[in-house]
């Protein structure tokens, strides 16, 4: 297993940041050096944004400047994740090939000036991208200090469905072709009978760029899936590259805080490690638990497997409108964090804060105020203190008794236009579920649609909007075997192509939840309520004038709730602590103070480790079972 590799050269928790010596000289060098051991570093990426260094003209290469610092790296005993340099072109390509950059929907082309401008579908970008790849793996495949390939960087953080430009269209195109075979039966799925959009060939369907009206929902739906497969297709040429000369090499990508960007379960089983981007925000009160469901997320994609934490902020960011910085004890417990959920490295955007650029007010492991400041104190003290629990390095975080089950191309499709209430909006919905677990200190795992469910008590289903008729046969048979489902409204509403499944909402769970709706009734505040026909299920929960706003039925030998609205958060968890008592799924560990944190990870010896964390007193405790 590839994977062996890294953890051969990492031998504890990975610490450290994003590396980017070409900014500075050679006693910066020098200093980073004592300053890396002095925290304990023992994990860089390198080389994210050095293409313009490293190809200064096309063709020509020059990796004086990285051999030496991965030499140096390597002396010091400290393993390197190798960025493949292709997140930003150099200016010379865009200026030989302006036709690389992307196109916005309404026509605008991006230019260069920032970073990310590629367009995805481009072969002049993935062969140039390439080639750069190839040079890179033959020259430090073999490198004591290499320890993992980063290709690319935040894949889709500002151009996941930016292109709409003419190679774009004809990737489109040949995407739909593989899809659908003909365009009849590309014509059948988007129901394009409406409004007279039938096609004749495919040669005259376009992405889906700005109209005068709402877009062909379908054509919107398969543009995202399109999206997300075409800037994998980016990556995957990249790891062939480096598979086949350096196939002993972990390879990864870090993944941008959770959005709807990509079908993360799609890119999943292509990365030997996921590795992910985390950037709370210090003024927002649920920080706390966002972050907690994300990490939770990172953690299901190769279901359950450790994952690396590639980047955070000691301090404050740049990229908001107030830039709110840490308080002493926050950065520590953020890291913690991280772990407890599953995360084998801890590491910074970046090691040392920049000077200029666009980023220069990013924090960073080494401020601007240098070793005599509060950050670096507190780096160098995380540093020693994560250093002392090697045992949790490969750790396996234990299993959850919960679970929620996340669909990116149902999010998509939820959130296309045209619906009852634009208010309905998944990942508000899947916090909303998992809040109340988080808040009484219960495990909850995140799983794909086709994820097996047979080992959870409680399955917690957001809004699946659009549900294949396979995947809700699923989802009935797994409480049908005895389990506990809790799901809600705008569920099981339309298939895979946003076509309305028949027979009276949610016709795919009608028989499973006992109950029709018959229509939706959201009201001008963004509550959402429906009217509700009970046919076997019993109401819960009422609203004052009558009508069911949570049921449960009992189905084969499991148990179906649905939640007909969105209940209050202190009626939430008072609904979900009633149904995880009735299925049996218990916090992490008993008789927890309220706001109280803990996570559990098991040593290759059989150990328990929990991580105890206050998010109120920005405490943290590891517990030997």
């Amino acid at each position: 297993m590839r994977l062996s590799h890294f953890y051969d050269r990492v031998t504890s928790l990975g610490y450290g940041g994003d590396y980017n010596p070409e900014q500075w000289g050679p006693e910066v060098h020098a200093e980073d050096s004592e300053l890396m051991r002095e925290a304990g570093v023992n994990l860089v990426t390198l080389g994210i944004f050095s293409w313009a260094k490293t190809e200064p003209t096309p063709g020509v290469y020059d990796f004086t400047w990285l051999d030496g610092h991965m030499d140096r790296l390597a002396e010091a005993g400290t393993a390197v994740s190798l960025a493949t340099m292709t997140a930003s072109p150099p200016p010379w390509l865009t200026r030989l090939h302006p036709e690389t950059l992307p196109v916005l929907e309404d026509g605008t082309r991006l230019h260069p000036g920032s970073r990310q401008h590629w367009c995805p579908s481009s072969p002049v970008y993935r062969r140039h991208a390439i080639r750069l790849t190839e040079r890179l793996a033959t020259r430090y495949g073999t490198h004591p200090a290499l320890a993992l390939w980063h290709i690319g960087n935040e894949y889709g953080c500002h151009i996941s469905r930016h292109c709409h430009c003419e190679v774009s269209t004809a990737a489109f195109r040949t995407w739909l072709r593989e899809r659908y075979e003909t365009v009849g039966a590309l014509n059948e799925a988007w129901s394009t009978d409406f409004w007279s959009q039938r096609y004749g060939t495919f040669e005259e369907i376009h992405t889906p760029r700005k109209a005068p009206s709402f877009r062909n929902p379908a054509q919107q739906l398969d543009y995202w899936r399109f999206s997300s497969d075409e800037l994998l297709k980016c990556y995957l040429a990249e790891k062939e590259i480096l598979t086949r000369i350096t196939p002993h090499i972990p390879v990864t990508t870090n993944f941008v805080p959770v959005a709807k960007t990509l079908d993360l379960f799609a890119w999943a089983p292509h990365l030997d490690v996921v590795a992910y981007d985390s950037y709370p925000d210090p003024h927002d009160p649920d920080a706390p638990h966002r972050t907690a469901f994300s990490y939770d997320v990172m953690r299901g994609l190769k279901g359950g497997q450790p994952w690396l934490l590639l980047e955070q902020a000691p301090g404050a960011v740049n990229w908001r409108e107030r830039n709110g910085r840490k308080s002493p004890g926050r950065m520590r417990l953020d890291s913690w964090q991280a772990v407890a959920h599953g995360a084998d490295s801890v590491l910074f955007f970046q090691w040392r804060q920049s000077r200029g650029g666009a980023e220069k007010f990013h924090s960073a492991m080494v401020p601007h105020g240098g070793r005599e400041t509060r950050i670096f104190r507190e780096v160098r003290e995380l540093g020693a203190e994560l250093a002392a629990y090697p045992e949790l390095l490969g750790s396996t975080p234990e299993r959850a008794d919960a679970a929620l089950l996340l669909d990116w191309p149902s999010w998509w499709a939820l959130e296309l236009d045209a619906h009852p209430s634009a208010d309905v909006t998944l990942l508000d919905a899947a916090l909303a579920h998992h809040k109340p677990l988080y808040d009484a200190s219960v495990a909850c795992d995140v799983l794909p649609v086709d994820g097996n469910l047979t080992a959870y008590r409680l399955l917690l289903i957001p809004n699946l909007y659009s549900v294949s008729k396979e995947t809700a046969e699923r989802i009935c048979s797994y409480v049908r075997a005895g389990g506990t489902l809790v799901m809600s409204y705008f569920s099981g509403i339309t298939d895979e192509h946003d076509r309305v499944h028949l027979g009276g909402y949610p016709a795919p769970f009608r028989e499973l939840l006992g109950l029709r709706v018959e229509e939706f009734d959201p009201h001008p505040d963004g509550t959402w309520s429906e009217e509700i026909h009970l046919e076997g299920a019993e109401a819960v929960r009422r609203s004052p004038d009558g009508t069911p706003t949570a049921t449960r039925h009992p189905y084969g030998d499991g148990t179906a709730w649905y939640l007909a609205t969105r209940p209050a958060p202190n009626e939430m968890r008072e609904l979900l602590d009633r149904v995880r008592s009735e299925c049996g799924v218990s916090p992490v560990l008993p008789d927890l103070p309220e706001g109280v944190q803990v996570r559990t990870r098991v040593t290759a010896t059989g150990e328990r480790m929990h991580v105890r964390m206050d998010p109120r007193a920005l405490s943290v405790e590891v517990i030997r079972d």
